[in-house]
């Protein structure tokens, strides 16, 4: 193992816990979201104990404390991404969010009826929903990128897209269901060759791959502070400075002005200008904690330990009969497990497997459309984290086998 395991699981605190069948929990739900470490938890605690203020306009001592704890989180999480400045980083409640405030500032601003927005087969539906409605109010076109039956993405398909010249190309870094990283890099690079604007859905890669905003010289990109350690409400959009300034705002109201008259007003600066009213403060706080944590482990350890168990985990399953696993090889995927049992259906593995104390997730996982393109209606999704460990998994395989006992 790349990681202390035992040690780096004393550091979450429900991992200690038992469920209410009076079993050990076994926690395998993390792509849904992850567990989160004291230092999160005492981080926030603390915020409330001591340092509890609006910000931006106080100048007692709470207001200002308050204020060097929001804007300093901001100031990690820019450096964790690479982002040039921390200008950059809008707050936002999620990754659906981010991705909606492009949808509604950037898109509307810039696309009018008939262009392409080129998506994929495996996307989350936060990166269709919203341009279902843009395409229905102004008449865009959307057309997508293939997932072979390997579950990768269909590059060739992918250039002969691209020769539609499409104003945005908007895709997921790393699939919630079929654990597939995508070549962002190269995807990016070939859409920039075509003229597009690309936008990143990394809400399940930032957690748990060194990401590198510069390097893959994304224009928009999307993450989730409660998939990466941090608390659930809040998340990050990352945007190159040219296109957040041109960009209208997304919500009017305070803290996003400069100023206001009776019939106008002049927005803030960035980043201001997209966070409008009261934020989430202690949400924030615990957000760069979660950074913190990140850093302090090492995430080129992360990801090692991950796909370590990863591999482990497509092995141990391969061997069960009747098990279908979904998405490519160990080699192109992150530490996401989806899988059939013949015979049945999802959510009874998934509520039988908690009888054990194993928490796995069962359904569509909001990706409807990549389990029509496999023609099922749902798969028991297993996903691990940097406290995942084989033992955990040697238990989830007992539990299949448990299942397969009950349903003969």
């Amino acid at each position: 193992m790349s990681l202390n395991i035992n040690d780096i699981r004393k550091d979450f605190p429900i991992l200690q816990r038992e469920t209410s069948k009076g079993v050990p929990l076994v926690y395998l739900d993390s792509t849904a979201t992850s567990q989160k470490p004291l230092a999160v938890i005492e981080a926030m605690d603390s915020y409330y104990r001591r340092s509890n203020a609006n910000i931006h306009r106080g100048v007692h001592t709470l207001a200002e404390e308050a204020t060097a704890m929001y804007e300093g989180a901001r100031e990690k999480i820019a450096k964790f991404i690479n982002a040039a400045s921390a200008r950059q980083i809008i707050y936002t409640r999620n990754t659906t969010e981010s991705i909606n405030l492009v949808a509604y500032s950037w898109a509307r601003a810039n696309l009018k009826s008939g262009d392409l927005v080129i998506l994929t087969e495996m996307e989350h539906h936060s990166n269709l929903v919203p341009w279902h409605m843009l395409q229905a109010e102004r008449g865009i076109e959307l057309d997508f990128i293939p997932v072979t039956d390997s579950g990768l993405l269909d590059l060739d398909a992918y250039k002969a897209l691209l020769a539609r010249s499409p104003k945005l190309v908007s895709f997921t870094h790393m699939s919630n269901v079929l654990g597939t990283i995508n070549p962002a890099a190269e995807i990016i690079r070939l859409a920039h060759e075509a003229g597009a604007v690309t936008l990143v859905d990394a809400a399940q890669s930032v957690p748990h791959l060194k990401v590198d905003v510069q390097a893959l010289d994304a224009d928009f990109l999307a993450f989730s502070a409660h998939k990466m350690c941090g608390p659930t409400g809040i998340g990050a959009l990352y945007g190159k400075t040219e296109l957040l300034e041109k960009m209208p705002p997304f919500l009017g109201g305070g803290d996003m002005i400069k100023e206001v008259k009776l019939r106008s007003f002049r927005a803030n600066t960035l980043p201001h200008k997209f966070e409008a009213g009261t934020p989430a403060i202690a949400e924030a706080v615990g957000f760069g904690a979660a950074v913190d944590y990140l850093t302090s482990v090492g995430m080129d350890d992360i990801a090692a330990h991950e796909h370590e168990i990863t591999e482990y985990a497509l092995e141990r399953l391969e061997e069960i009969p009747g098990v279908k696993l979904f998405g490519p090889t160990a080699q192109h995927k992150g530490g996401v497990a989806a899988f059939t049992l013949k015979g049945v259906h999802p959510h009874d593995v998934a509520q039988i497997l908690d009888k054990d104390g194993i928490a796995v997730r069962a359904g569509h996982h909001c990706a409807q459309p990549l389990h029509e393109k496999f023609g099922i209606p749902a798969t028991t999704r297993a996903s691990f984290y940097l406290y995942s460990t084989k033992e955990e998994v040697d238990l989830l395989v007992d539990g299949i086998y448990q299942v397969k006992k009950y349903f003969a």
